[in-house]
């Protein structure tokens, strides 16, 4: 019996962990996009119905929250100057999963010409859709 408990608990960290690696890839993908300005490929991992928001924060003008529609999102990525160089650095990945609703916060850097940009923290949403994972919600903070 002891043998069945040991093997059911190994089976299920086995099948949280394959999960947690299909959400970090999801949002890997999400930024794979990005970095190559391909508002297809990110939608690929996006919900039709994405919510997308910012939240700047200075301590000189307040802190300020903005909304932005998928279409003005998927619009300004393929607006991206080629001569400009960016780059969104993931910090780490912090992955919660609750059947088919997963939460990842990603602490990140953003660079524009190899030059630091601002910083913060992205909260994904995302949800399980038949077999594939979908972001259906994103906010992030940003701060010089």
């Amino acid at each position: 019996m002891r043998t069945y408990v040991i093997i059911l608990f190994l089976l299920f960290g086995l099948s949280c962990n394959a999960q947690k690696q299909e959400i970090q890839k999801c949002i890997e993908s999400f930024f794979d996009g990005f970095h190559q300005r391909d508002s297809a490929k990110i939608k690929l991992v996006c919900g039709d119905k994405i919510i997308l928001q910012s939240i700047s924060e200075s301590t000189v003008k307040g802190n300020k929250l903005s909304n932005e529609s998928a279409k003005e999102f998927y619009k300004s990525i393929a607006s991206i100057p080629v001569s400009m160089k960016f780059q969104e650095k993931i910090l780490s990945y912090n992955i919660q999963i609750d059947g088919s609703m997963a939460h990842v916060w990603t602490p990140y850097e953003f660079y524009i010409n190899d030059k630091l940009s601002h910083t913060g923290v992205n909260a994904f949403t995302l949800f399980k859709e038949k077999d594939s994972w979908k972001i259906i919600y994103l906010i992030d903070t940003r701060r010089k």
